[in-house]
C-alpha cells in the first residue's frame, strides 16, 4: 500500500495523505523534476484488476485534461506503476473541501453560498460544453481556496459521449444525499442531473443539512424521487429561496436551462440585482436590449419601426403653413371691418329717405311712424296724395327738385356716399310746408 514517501514514476514523491475517494486515494506530492507541489490521485488497491474501474481512472484523466477550466482542476500527467498502480497528477489545489468548512461552521451565508454555487455552476457549464456530465456534484468535490476560489475536483464517475460504454447500462452511481431523482430512478440523466445536485449543495450550506437522509442510499434516492425537501428557512432571501427551488425542481425541465443561467442567478441574487423574487433565478429572455445609436442617427421609435425620416419634417412644414394661412386670413378680415378706403369694407347706405317717407317740416312726425295725434283719416289720406307742386299761396317755396327716396338697390361698389349732394334744409321744409297745406286745403274742400 502506498504512503507518503513513496515515489511514483521515478518523479513524483508523495508527501501527505489528503483525502480519499469511491475509486482512489489523494496525496500532496512533489514533481521532483519541476520542483512544484502536485496532487496526485492513485487507484484504490484491488481496483487495479478491475478492468471498469481502470476504464474510469483513465477516462477521469481525458475529461479533466479536455475541460481547461480554471474552475476545474487541472491534469498535468498520468502513469502507471511497474506493480500495475495507476496514478492521476493534477494541479495541488491549496483550500480544504466545502464539506468541511459546513461541519466545522454549521452553516453559510447566503453571500458566501451564492458565491459558491455562482462559481461552481461556471465550471459545471465549461464541462457540460464538453459533453461531460459529472454525476457527483457535492461539497467534498468543491474545494474552497482561502481567496475564496472555488474548484470543482473528481470526476471519477463522470461521463462523456466518449466513454458511454465505462458504466453498465441503468447502473446507479454517484452520492445518494445529492443525486437527482432521473439518477436516482436509473433513468438516462443530462446536464441538469448537475444542477439538481449543485442545487442541493446549496441548501445544505444555508441550512446547515442535506434535505433527505435515510439509514441507506437506497431509502434517500427514494425521497428524492417522490418526497418534497423541507422548507427553507423563513428568513431567507426570495431571490436565494427562489433559487435553490427552481434548482432541485423534480422535474429537469422545470429547472435551470443551463449551468451558465444559473450561475447569473446566483450573482444577481448575491449582488441584489434581481428585481422580481419569482423570476430571479431565470435569465429572463424579455428583457429589453439596449440599441447604441451610431453618432448623429435618428432615434429609433418602437411605434413606428421603418418610418421615413422626411414624415416629421413635412408634418411640421404642414403646421406652420396653416397657422401662417390663419393669420393672413385674420389680418385681411380685420383691415375689412375696419378700413373704410378697403374695398366693400360695409355696405353702402344712402342719405335718402326711404320711397314711403315724403320731406317733412322740422318737427313734423314720420309719416312711418302712423298719422300725426288728432288728424283725421281724410287730412292723412289727403296728405299722402298731394302733390308737391301745388304749393298755397303765402308759404314757402317748394324746391323744383323731385322728392328724395331711399333706394332699395345698393348703388354700385364704385358709389361713394360721400360724394352724393347734400340735400338742403330749404327743400325739406318747403317739402313739407307744402304737404301740409295741401292737405289743410284738401281737408276744407272735402268739408264744403
Amino acid at each position: 500500500m502506498l504512503g507518503p514517501g513513496d515515489v511514483l514514476g521515478d518523479r513524483y514523491r508523495l508527501d501527505e495523505f489528503v483525502a480519499s475517494g469511491g475509486m482512489g486515494q489523494v496525496f500532496r506530492a512533489t514533481d521532483k523534476t519541476l520542483g512544484r507541489t502536485v496532487a496526485v490521485k492513485v487507484l484504490l488497491p484491488g481496483h487495479g484488476s478491475n478492468a471498469e474501474f481502470g476504464s474510469r481512472f483513465r477516462s477521469e484523466a481525458r475529461i479533466m485534461a479536455s475541460i481547461g477550466h480554471p474552475g476545474v482542476v487541472g491534469v498535468y500527467d498520468y502513469g502507471e506503476t511497474p506493480e500495475g498502480t495507476l496514478f492521476l497528477v493534477m494541479a495541488f489545489v491549496d483550500g480544504r473541501p466545502l464539506g468541511e468548512r459546513i461541519a466545522a461552521e454549521g452553516t453559510l451565508s447566503v453571500g458566501e453560498t451564492l458565491d459558491v454555487v455562482a462559481q461552481a455552476a461556471d465550471a459545471l457549464h465549461a464541462a457540460h460544453e464538453m459533453g461531460i456530465i459529472h454525476r457527483d456534484v457535492k461539497p467534498g468535490n468543491l474545494l474552497v481556496g482561502e481567496n475564496g476560489a472555488v474548484t470543482l475536483v473528481d470526476f471519477g464517475v463522470a461521463r462523456s459521449a466518449q466513454v458511454t460504454a465505462v458504466t453498465k447500462l441503468n447502473a446507479v452511481i454517484g452520492t445518494a444525499l445529492y443525486m437527482s431523482p432521473e439518477q436516482a430512478s436509473g433513468h438516462p440523466i443530462s446536464p441538469s442531473a448537475d444542477i439538481y445536485a449543485l442545487g442541493v449543495v446549496a441548501y445544505h450550506c444555508v441550512t446547515g443539512a442535506p434535505p433527505f437522509t435515510g439509514n441507506s442510499p437506497l431509502e434517500i434516492a427514494i425521497k428524492h424521487l417522490q418526497d418534497e425537501p423541507p422548507p427553507l428557512p423563513a428568513t431567507l432571501p426570495p431571490a436565494t429561496r427562489a433559487l435553490i427551488e427552481r434548482a432541485m425542481a423534480k422535474d429537469p425541465a422545470d429547472r435551470f436551462p443551463t449551468a451558465a443561467a444559473m450561475a447569473a442567478a446566483a450573482r444577481a441574487a448575491r449582488d441584489g440585482t434581481a428585481q422580481d423574487p419569482a423570476l430571479a433565478p431565470a435569465v429572463r429572455a424579455s428583457a429589453p436590449t439596449t440599441v447604441i445609436a451610431a453618432p448623429g442617427a435618428a432615434p429609433a421609435d418602437e411605434d413606428a419601426p421603418g418610418r421615413p425620416v422626411w414624415m416629421p419634417i413635412a408634418a411640421t412644414a404642414a403646421v406652420i403653413a396653416l397657422v401662417a394661412g390663419v393669420i393672413l386670413a385674420v389680418v385681411a378680415l380685420s383691415r375689412k371691418a375696419f378700413d373704410p378706403s378697403f374695398p366693400d369694407a360695409r355696405p353702402t347706405v344712402s342719405a335718402t329717405p326711404p320711397a314711403s317717407e315724403t320731406a317733412k317740416a322740422p318737427g313734423a312726425p314720420n309719416a312711418s311712424h302712423g298719422p300725426t295725434p288728432g288728424a283725421s283719416a281724410e287730412a292723412t289720406s289727403a296728405a299722402n296724395t298731394a302733390p308737391p307742386s301745388s304749393p298755397a299761396p303765402g308759404n314757402n317755396p317748394v324746391s323744383s327738385a323731385p322728392p328724395v327716396t331711399r333706394t332699395t338697390t345698393p348703388p354700385p361698389p364704385t358709389t361713394d356716399t360721400a360724394t352724393q349732394p347734400p340735400v338742403s334744409a330749404e327743400a325739406t321744409n318747403g317739402g313739407g310746408n307744402g304737404a301740409n297745406n295741401g292737405a289743410n286745403n284738401g281737408a276744407g274742400n272735402g268739408r264744403a
